[in-house]
């Protein structure tokens, strides 16, 4: 089964547009679940543009399926991982000043880096899982630094989509499949909506979870956060 974990940054992004606390970041993350979420993601950045560090703490004591920080490791967060001990951590190499995630890690450039950085976050009782491109040249390294698993970075997937989708999925399914040779777990994010998200379950059944959050809380507006994170579920379950 691949599990639906759904990313909150954009409730908080709406609710630090005007201040106070409406919507109610933790009650959104708790009403997920209630309606169907198998995981919460957050990724907290530098500006707190989005999620905050305080929400962070507060969710770990509200969140009772798996609990999901994606980020980059810097000083702060790894602290913050230390403090929350997540079920997941998601690594991913963006600086501060990008608007969002563009790309995976070299893990061939950072190995030594990662290397490092899984170990500590394995004594904190962590899954680790490294945001990758689907070049097949990362995999092995991703193998040898002791990531548990790696997270597809499906953007150049869901731009192709619309004009091809089995030349976006191509590259995918090849990476996929290096994973599972490897015996890495596989999970995939960025860009995944509801035109997209089946035909690449169809194409990797044996994907472990999606992270999705932007698509997800658009559509929401229109359907409704219940119906819609059924919907995405329908998209998994077949």
């Amino acid at each position: 089964m691949t599990k639906l974990s759904v990313n909150i940054n954009k409730i908080a992004t709406l609710r630090n547009a005007r201040g106070g606390n409406n919507p109610d970041v933790v009650k959104v993350a708790l009403d997920a679940e209630r309606f169907g979420a198998q995981g919460i993601t957050v990724h907290p950045r530098p500006d707190e543009r989005h999620i905050r560090y305080q929400d962070v703490l507060d969710l770990k004591e509200a969140v009772t399926t798996e609990f999901n920080i994606e980020g980059y490791p810097d000083k702060r967060l790894m602290e913050l991982i230390r403090t929350v001990r997540p079920e997941q951590v998601t690594l991913v190499p963006d600086p501060p000043h990008v608007l969002t995630s563009n790309a995976g890690w070299d893990t061939i450039t950072h190995q030594i880096q990662l290397k490092d950085i899984i170990a500590e976050l394995h004594t904190y009782g962590a899954r680790v899982s490294i945001f990758i491109n689907p070049e097949l040249k990362y995999f092995e390294p991703a193998k040898e630094i002791g990531t548990d698993r790696v997270e597809l970075y499906t953007e150049p997937y869901a731009a192709l989509f619309p004009k091809s989708k089995h030349a976006a999925v191509k590259p995918f399914v090849e990476a996929a499949h290096l994973a599972k040779k490897l015996d890495l777990g596989l999970n995939a994010g960025h860009d995944l909506d509801l035109h997209n998200l089946r035909f690449l379950k169809e194409s990797i059944p044996f994907l472990d979870e999606v992270s999705i959050g932007h698509a997800l809380i658009c559509d929401a507006l229109y359907y409704g956060l219940e119906n819609t994170i059924q919907m995405y579920r329908r998209q998994l379950e077949f």
